[in-house]
């Protein structure tokens, strides 16, 4: 399940976000009293954790 927590030290990128998710993210994050970049940065470790990579990429890896 995934939990909201506060995190490390960042480096700055740039990164473009629809609307739509960026005002839901807004939202989420600050019901949970962190961060929206602490929120998003939470989202993609969860989904890198939790990633499975296509046929096609595993076949390029070999």
């Amino acid at each position: 399940m995934f939990k909201v927590r506060h995190t490390e030290e960042t480096t700055n990128r740039t990164f473009r976000f629809p609307k739509s998710l960026l005002d839901k993210m807004s939202v989420i994050a600050q019901r949970e009293n962190v961060s929206l970049n602490s929120f998003v940065v939470q989202c993609c470790e969860y989904a890198m954790s939790n990633f499975q990579e296509s046929d096609n990429e595993k076949e390029t890896d070999n």
